[in-house]
């Protein structure tokens, strides 16, 4: 348990890295006008967007060694630290100082997770599950990401409708599909002491890579249709809330359910997702998109011969 443990703390970080490179390559092209595969085309002419391609795939390794030692309802919150990480990087590259709210949320978040895993206590769970299971746990997620993206780009066309709610329900669709895609890493992680002929000839495998065509072109237009406090959530929560659910409708993995853990869990959950909508609203992450609501927070400079401070002009994932 603790190398899971530890591998899903190096995967969070890898995720966090692409969640700002990807970011930094998205809002360079611009909002898509549709639902645009050409996007990923442009997006690839973008340095910072590659280098996000590049701590994905090391977060992708990580995770999969971690789900061979771990179960999916364990490493899977873990994974929910990438937020934490993202502030991180902006609270030291940024040009804002956090402010003590952003302390705040990131050490209840923080807390959370503890709290959850120590009362939800992961374990057991087998390493296959039957293909009807499969089956109905595709057919489901499908269903309900189709239905996220048709209402996301029906928003489009609506007066009043904000950049902020589209990036939010893509954001949420995304969490949903990374949280399938854990699910399908779980399932392949169990081949990965039988060879490399075991891995190219199970189908896990290449649902994995269908799967995960999808949900990059997701992930890309979730972070091109807004600011990332609004998808950000949606990638942070839904996944390991998704993974955790299908971690035991697929897997049988046990957490536990007495009456007083339950309450303990849900009081946990509720502090992480209260600390990460909090979080991804900073104003430390905002001013990172010049959000109105944050101009009038100095950035602070970083001239090495002074400590002026300078307000961020208005303007524009």
């Amino acid at each position: 348990m603790d190398k899971a443990v530890l591998l899903a703390v190096a995967a969070a970080l890898c995720t966090a890295t692409a969640s700002v490179c990807q970011r930094a390559g998205a809002r360079n092209t611009g909002p898509a006008a549709g639902f645009d595969a050409r996007l990923i085309i442009r997006l690839a002419r973008q340095p910072a967007w590659l280098l996000g391609i590049a701590a994905m795939i090391g977060g992708f390794i990580f995770q999969l060694t971690a789900l061979r030692f771990g179960e999916l309802a364990l490493v899977q919150p873990i994974l929910a630290a990438e937020l934490l990480f993202v502030f991180g990087y902006l609270a030291v590259a940024g040009s804002r100082r956090p402010r003590l709210r952003d302390w705040l949320a990131a050490a209840a978040m923080s807390a959370g997770i503890g709290v959850f895993l120590r009362l939800a206590a992961p374990s057991g769970g087998r390493l296959h599950a039957p293909g009807s299971s499969w089956l109905l746990a595709g057919l489901v997620t499908a269903g309900v990401v189709l239905a996220a993206v048709a209402v996301a780009f029906g928003l489009r066309g609506r007066p009043g409708a904000s950049a902020s709610r589209r990036a939010a329900v893509l954001g949420s669709a995304t969490g949903i599909s990374w949280g399938f895609m854990a699910a399908v890493i779980k399932e392949l992680s169990s081949h990965l002491g039988d060879g490399i002929g075991a891995i190219v000839t199970t189908w896990s495998l290449y649902l994995l890579l269908a799967a995960g065509a999808v949900t990059m072109l997701l992930a890309s237009h979730a972070l091109a249709a807004g600011p990332l406090a609004a998808s950000q959530p949606g990638f942070t929560i839904v996944d390991p809330l998704t993974a955790s659910l299908l971690g035991v409708f697929l897997f049988g993995e046990h957490i536990q359910t007495g009456p007083a853990a339950l309450a303990g869990e849900a009081l946990a959950l509720a502090v992480v997702i209260a600390g990460a909508t909090t979080l991804s609203r900073s104003c430390l992450i905002l001013g990172e998109d010049q959000h109105p609501a944050c101009l009038d927070q100095p950035a602070v400079s970083r001239a090495a011969d002074t400590h002026d401070r300078k307000p961020v002009a208005a303007g524009r994932h």
